[in-house]
């Protein structure tokens, strides 16, 4: 039986949808593939030990989520194929050196949407017109390609940002949050990096103690914030399965171009918009693709 290892920084969320990518490709779970799952849920220093146990399983590919991951894995080894999900940046990320040929055992899906950051500050825009100051949680443990991207949203728009990281495995939001208190943030945007996701509806809470409005990634729906935006990770993850197909079938990962998948979602919270005394514009209603009442 074929085995596959999953390893993810953050919570399992996505791989639904790469178990559905699999299935339509005829991959069945208990029948003729096996998967080893393994979620960091922000704890990125447990990534090595997750990698080198997937080697000692002598799976035949690892499908991971996120670039710090793919880094953790890659460690472990230079042979066993590695498909990657959800990275930012692959050439900034030092994952490639060609996206069309990446090379080495690595390739997979990106995706980073450059307009994303700008969409989603204007969607805070729209509910607080006069908004000056955003607020910016981050994972210090990864990348800074998201939060440069977001920082240079903000000024484009004329807004002041701020960046506050926290790091797992035990993230001091309460001090990230007054850290946002002593800069007047008037709003926040929530990135999508591992420590945010298991500690969302913390992070949504401390945002409605303050009546900011938020904007988090759309896998971080059910935090309760006001908005919800950016790419479906499960269907990124689904994209990734294909690729998974292609390795196990004896195709070299490092041949497979990498490609970008950039399915947009778009969450509002009207029980969040009432609580928060903001009016959602109706062309805002009618652009979302759910809408909680």
């Amino acid at each position: 039986m074929t085995r596959i290892g999953i390893i993810v920084a953050g919570s399992a969320y996505p791989i639904e949808g790469f178990k559905m990518g699999l299935q339509d490709l005829g991959w069945l779970e208990g029948e003729n593939i096996h998967l080893e799952l393994r979620a960091a849920e922000g704890e990125l220093r447990r990534l090595p030990g997750f990698a080198t146990e997937m080697v000692a399983l002598g799976v035949d590919a690892i499908a991971v989520i996120g670039a710090v991951t793919v880094r953790a894995v890659r460690q472990a080894t230079q042979s066993i194929p590695i498909v990657f999900a959800v990275v930012v940046e692959p050439i900034g990320n030092e994952l490639a050196t060609d996206l069309r040929r990446p090379g080495g055992n690595v390739t997979g899906v990106t995706t980073f949407d450059p307009q994303q950051a700008r969409t989603q500050l204007q969607l805070m825009q729209a509910v607080r017109p006069e908004l000056k100051r955003v607020a910016i949680v981050s994972d210090l443990g990864v990348s800074e390609c998201l939060s440069n991207s977001n920082r240079q949203a903000a000024q484009d728009l004329g807004l002041q940002p701020q960046i506050v990281g926290v790091e797992g495995p035990s993230p001091e939001y309460e001090k990230a949050f007054s850290l946002m208190d002593e800069e007047q943030a008037e709003a926040l945007i929530v990135l999508e990096h591992p420590i945010n996701q298991p500690h969302r509806k913390t992070i949504a809470d401390l945002a409605a103690a303050r009546r900011w409005p938020t904007v988090f990634p759309i896998s971080m729906v059910d935090a309760g914030g006001l908005f919800a935006y950016g790419t479906s990770l499960r269907e990124a993850a689904k994209h990734m399965a294909g690729y998974v197909d292609k390795v196990l079938k004896g195709a070299r990962p490092g041949e497979l171009p990498i490609e970008a998948a950039l399915s947009h979602e778009l969450v509002v919270n009207l029980k969040t918009a009432r609580a928060l005394g903001v009016t959602v514009p109706p062309e805002l209603l009618k652009r979302a693709d759910q809408v909680i009442q």
